[in-house]
């Protein structure tokens, strides 16, 4: 494809629901490798951004695996219908310079792009827009506030999106902050933290305790409504999409050896693909979640709080023949401060940014599963990847660029980050730990 940074690539598209976007396809055809790296992006606003963060992101590796016997890799990008808001820092793109600041309001480009995901809510994205821009100081404005941001989540009439959102069994997950606690409160909460992690930016002024104040974290809090549909839509895509795609692709191109890579959302479309995956195929040899947006429990098989409760990928990490690997970093705002705060349960003061129960995989990696080593980038890469099972790695001291509000959550483009993938899939058998 004219453009892209590595050849043999491929794009396999999926609508909201995990169907071929465009019609059927074989990923396979015409591809001779012995590896298949499938990148899945965690934002994307159309195709040909999603490509050119795909581009920017396989850039180091055909550097990377020149000259290694045997070895043809081919690649991927699993395109599907999400967002990501244009003033969010991505770090390493061609798309970094000239974002708009960081604000408030509502730009142009959001407001098309949130009508275009939501279809059919243009209105509702319009009145939206309003209130943050006029800023309206009674309680009845954040509670419409409220109500609209909450509508965009709502599944489509015959949409089959509703059982993909909770990473927890049901009863210990609901009813989360980010859909049910009072408005005004989440907001307040919202701004807080923003300023708290972040104060000394310039484009963001202190909470005060004025209606102002709470606008700051209205929209973080559309933000956040907006990532969780994003985020029950990846669950759906990888589960009913990728992951019979995978199974097909084990029976027609058996020797093909497959890795899975996600980002953000991307990472759970990646990590459901194997709920997906059906029983027998094995061509999955490698998983690598980079700041996974989606729970650190996930694939617990007894709960710190919960022992007779799981996470909904428990014990799936063993689909994989080859390791499932999770990158973190303290520097991720985005997982780090505001997943927590919306995850959370409504109501429930103890539940407000240090509950555990509620923090995010890419914040601080795999949670609750035995025998999960948990080195630095730098001691993977020097000492390398056990063969299988868990894995949690410290990714801090390189993904760590970003402003707000979201910190380092998009700074991925790096030749130490595809060192670690080719690690874990053991590409050639020459690294440490083959």
């Amino acid at each position: 494809m004219a453009g892209m940074s590595v050849h043999p690539y491929r794009e396999i598209c999926f609508d909201a629901d995990g169907d071929p976007d465009g019609g059927p396809y074989d990923v396979s055809a015409g591809l001779d490798v012995t590896d298949l790296v499938v990148f899945a992006h965690g934002w994307n606003n159309s195709p040909a951004v999603a490509r050119r963060l795909h581009s920017s992101f396989f850039a180091p590796f055909p550097k990377l695996l020149a000259g290694l016997p045997g070895v043809h890799v081919g690649y991927a990008g699993v395109l599907w219908p999400s967002m990501r808001f244009p003033d969010e820092p991505f770090p390493d793109t061609e798309w970094a310079e000239g974002a708009p600041a960081y604000g408030p309001g509502l730009d142009g480009a959001t407001r098309d792009l949130l009508s275009c995901l939501f279809a059919g809510h243009g209105a509702t994205v319009q009145r939206l827009a309003w209130l943050l821009e006029e800023q309206p100081a009674s309680r009845a404005a954040f509670a419409e506030f409220g109500m609209l941001a909450r509508q965009l989540t709502a599944v489509p009439p015959g949409g089959l999106e509703a059982p993909f959102a909770e990473d927890l069994p049901r009863d210990e997950q609901s009813p989360p902050a980010v859909l049910y606690e009072d408005t005004l409160t989440l907001c307040l909460r919202l701004a807080a933290a923003l300023h708290r992690e972040q104060g000394g930016h310039p484009n963001i002024a202190g909470p005060g305790g004025g209606p102002g104040a709470a606008w700051r974290g209205a929209k973080e809090l559309l933000r956040q409504t907006t990532y969780y549909a994003m985020k029950r839509r990846a669950g759906t895509v990888g589960e009913l999409g990728l992951g019979p795609l995978l199974g097909r692709l084990s029976r027609s191109a058996a020797a093909v050896r497959v890795h899975l890579v996600g980002h953000s959302h991307g990472a759970r479309l990646a990590a459901f693909a194997l709920r997906g995956l059906p029983e027998g195929a094995r061509n999955v040899k490698s998983v690598t979640l980079l700041q996974a947006s989606f729970s650190h429990y996930a694939f617990a098989g007894s709960l710190p709080h919960a022992p007779h409760r799981c996470g909904v990928l428990a014990g799936l990490q063993h689909r994989v023949d080859g390791p499932v690997v999770a990158c973190h970093s303290r520097h991720d705002t985005a997982l780090g401060v505001f997943y927590p705060l919306v995850s959370g349960l409504a109501g429930d003061p103890a539940a407000v940014g240090t509950d555990r129960r509620w923090w995010a995989m890419g914040h601080d990696g795999i949670q609750a599963v035995a025998n999960t080593p948990r080195p630095t980038l730098e001691e993977a890469l020097r000492s390398g990847l056990p063969a299988s099972g868990c894995v949690s790695v410290d990714a801090s001291r390189v993904v760590r660029r970003g402003g707000p509000p979201t910190g380092a959550h998009g700074d991925i483009c790096h030749e130490e980050l595809a060192r670690m993938i080719l690690t874990a899939a053991r590409i050639g058998d020459t690294g440490p730990g083959a």
